[in-house]
Parts: C-alpha cells; sequence; structure tokens
C-alpha cells in the first residue's frame, strides 16, 4: 500500500512525510502482532484511512501522528488477536506464522526509549524469527500486544496502557508474564554461520535420501509442523522424533520428484524454499541449538507465500 497525498496536501507537506516515514514503523509492529504480512497491510490500510477520514481540525489536533498510527494500528490489532481465535479453530491443520523472505531491513523501524532492564530487550532481527513467532502466537492477545511494543519496540507501559486499555501497572505484570513464557519455551539459536552450515548439511541429506544423515542433523525430540491450510497436502499434526522425521521427509522426496530446494533467508534465518517449475510451493523455517535441528515449520498454504515471489538467493 502507498500513502498517496489526499486531495489538497502537497507532497513537501510535513505531516504528510512522516505519515509516509511511519508506514514501516506501522507494518513492522503490525506484523510481530498478527504473524501475517497480508493482515499487516489490511491494519496500515485500515490505520491510514481512519487518518484520513478525521477533518483537518482533528488531525491538526494530534500532536505526534506517528504515535497516533501506531496507538490506532496496535488497537485494531488486538481487535483481529481476539477474533483470531475463533477462526484458528476452524484453521484445517497446524497455523504457522506467515514466512518472511530476507532479514529485517525492510520490515524494522524507529522505536520509542528502551526499557531500563536489559532483560527486556528484544532486538527487531530476533522478533522476526519463527521460532520468536510461533511463542507469541501462544500468548493471549493482550500479553502479545504488551510484550511486543514494550520489549520489542520500547514503548512505555502509559503508551501500552492507551492501547491495551487496562492501567500501567496491569500491562507491565501482562509483560512480564509473556516474557516468562517465552524464556521457558524458546532456547537461544546458535550463530547464523553454524546455522546456514547445518541447515545445507541437512539440504543434502534430503536430496540423498540419506536417512543417517538426516538422523544425525536432527535433535532426538525435534519436531516438523507443516501448514497447508487445507489447500494443499501435507501433514495434519506434528511428525516428532529424528528418525521419524527423516523417513518422513525422505518418502515426501519420493512422492514428489522435480522439486528443486533452493537456501533463502527465511525470517531472518536460514532456511530452504523448495520450487517446481520456478513457483515456491514449500517454505521450511529451522531451529538449530548447537549442532542439531529442533524445530522445522514448513508452509504450504500458497495464501501465506505471496512475498516469495522472486525473493533473493542466501548470501
Amino acid at each position: 500500500m502507498t500513502t498517496d497525498p489526499e486531495p489538497g496536501q502537497s507532497p513537501t507537506d510535513p505531516v504528510l512525510q512522516v505519515l509516509v516515514s511511519e508506514r514501516r514503523q506501522v507494518i513492522s509492529v503490525a506484523y510481530r502482532l498478527l504473524g501475517s504480512l497480508a493482515d499487516a497491510e489490511d491494519v496500515v490500510q485500515e490505520t491510514y484511512a481512519r487518518w484520513y477520514a478525521m477533518t483537518p481540525e482533528q488531525q491538526e489536533a494530534i500532536d505526534v501522528p506517528g504515535a497516533w498510527l501506531t496507538k490506532v494500528a496496535g488497537r485494531i490489532c488486538l481487535d483481529l488477536l481476539k477474533s483470531a481465535r475463533s477462526r484458528r479453530e476452524r484453521y484445517v491443520g497446524e497455523w504457522i506464522p506467515e514466512p518472511l523472505p530476507g532479514g529485517t531491513e525492510w520490515i524494522s523501524g524507529s522505536s520509542g526509549s528502551a526499557p531500563d532492564d536489559p532483560a527486556e530487550r528484544v532486538g527487531l532481527d530476533e522478533s522476526i524469527t519463527m521460532a520468536f513467532l510461533v511463542v507469541l502466537d501462544s500468548m493471549t492477545p493482550a500479553e502479545r500486544v504488551a510484550f511486543v511494543l514494550h520489549d520489542v519496540f520500547r514503548y512505555s507501559f502509559v503508551d501500552v496502557a492507551e492501547i491495551v486499555g487496562r492501567t500501567p501497572a496491569a500491562c507491565r505484570q501482562l509483560a512480564s508474564s509473556a516474557r516468562r513464557r517465552l524464556h521457558t519455551s524458546r532456547a537461544a539459536a546458535g550463530p547464523a554461520a553454524q546455522q546456514a552450515g547445518i541447515v545445507r548439511e541437512f539440504k543434502q541429506a534430503w536430496e540423498a535420501k540419506d536417512i543417517d544423515a538426516l538422523v544425525g542433523l536432527l535433535d532426538p525430540d525435534a519436531t516438523v509442523i507443516a501448514d497447508g491450510g487445507g489447500l494443499v497436502s501435507t501433514v495434519l499434526r506434528p511428525v516428532e522424533g529424528s528418525e521419524q522425521i527423516a523417513r518422513y521427509i525422505v518418502a515426501l522426496a519420493e512422492r514428489v520428484p522435480g522439486l528443486k530446494v533452493l537456501e533463502r533467508v527465511v525470517n531472518g534465518r536460514p532456511g530452504l524454499v523448495a520450487q517446481r517449475d520456478g513457483v515456491t510451493v514449500t517454505v521450511a523455517a529451522f531451529h538449530v541449538e548447537g549442532d542439531r535441528i529442533t524445530h522445522i515449520w514448513t508452509v504450504r498454504n500458497p495464501d501465506k507465500l505471496g512475498p516469495w515471489r522472486g525473493a533473493q538467493p542466501l548470501s
């Protein structure tokens, strides 16, 4: 979506320049809150529509347009998160956040002041990894909004309270609860270069249909979760255990010949993309701890693969 000038607005209007510059911040917040780029784009569109629906006098009364945009977007996201619960119950199979190609350059934005406690700081690059987003999806809507806005984007709990509709003290407790959930659910990943090497070895073993090599790269308790959304065939439940996963993916390679597997950056981490006739049909994100793969998330739902048209190779 682009933010075009409204009738009577000059492209050099300082307020318009703020609106345009803040778009990246709004979509950055919305993606982390919703786990869907398509939904984040809709939030951006609705947020700007509400701005332009106001009279010039109402717009002029807003001291910080960027803060207003984030506040409105946060409230829209909170409503969407609440309604998503019922939608997920009707979703066919497992739901995985929409994967993004590349790193965080295009979806990072400015943020407020940093929290005083270093334990409450989360980098923008870390906050779009699939492992991080999956844990966010397990939080309550209020926890997720409070945690993302405060710990990731550095907004004060006073600002967060205006969005969540609770007191600053209550928002502090929400973020603290979310932080505990994150720390108990997620182990730190290894260095990116090491992850890339292990994912590359996984790709080579998969192409060679080498079950023993695959088992050696997988944690004994590894898990594969696939998301087809009922639109394409895939397993509807997690596949658990290194040997079971190895046999499953080798059988998959035999059933679906002609796939081209490419190394790509998926949500800022080394991953794999499978293409058929040049069209991306599967995106796989990995979580690597030490020298073993502990989690693989594979997205096959074509509605979630739009951003992968024209994605660039892993550098």
